[in-house]
């Protein structure tokens, strides 16, 4: 069972991130993304990002808890969202860009360098992925859920083979530059 996977569990992760959201990277990716462009959000949670994609883009959004899909289906029935594995990516279908706001450090650091290189698989021709990270070099686990932080340049390493680097970027989440942000286009 997912830490997602409950009504408790979901309610206090809302009650936690209230007051974030991906506001500052979706204007950062509006930059290297043309409006109405197709995006795949992974780990959409609540649709907070989902909803401020889809003032610019043609989205669709993914997580792997049926409490957040189901609860965004009920307030946007017509909503282009579903379950999806970040690890696994069983969807046959091309973006201009795959998104995740802090998604992709729940999988371990292997599981993580699998879905970066099958996300390449799942992109146009020149598409773009956003995605944001803790920064650090530990891994942690709360209540069941595993948060691994990278550092830049480990990240740079392992997608440098499929994706040019258009941009990397610490900023501050909590504290002073301890989140970054990484914007690749598909080789």
């Amino acid at each position: 069972m997912s830490f997602f996977d409950t009504e408790k569990d979901v309610n206090e992760y809302i009650k936690m991130a209230e007051g974030y959201d991906g506001s500052d990277l979706i204007d950062e990716l509006r930059n290297f993304l043309k409006d109405g462009s197709s995006v795949l959000e992974i780990g959409m949670g609540p649709g907070k990002d989902l909803d401020m994609l889809k003032k610019f883009y043609k989205v669709t959004g993914t997580d792997t808890s049926k409490v957040f899909i189901n609860r965004y289906k009920k307030i946007n029935p017509s909503a282009d969202v579903f379950f999806l594995d970040a690890k696994k990516l069983d969807i046959n279908k091309k973006f201009d860009c795959i998104y995740s706001n802090k998604v992709l450090q729940h999988l371990t650091k292997n599981e993580c360098f699998k879905s970066l290189k099958k996300q390449k698989s799942l992109l146009n021709q020149k598409g773009i992925l956003l995605h944001s990270f803790w920064y650090g070099d530990k891994t942690e686990n709360y209540d069941g859920l595993l948060f691994v932080r990278y550092k830049i340049n480990e990240l740079k390493n392992i997608v440098k083979e499929d994706y040019d680097i258009l941009k990397t970027q610490r900023y501050m989440e909590f504290k002073k530059n301890d989140s970054f942000y990484i914007i690749l286009q598909r080789k």
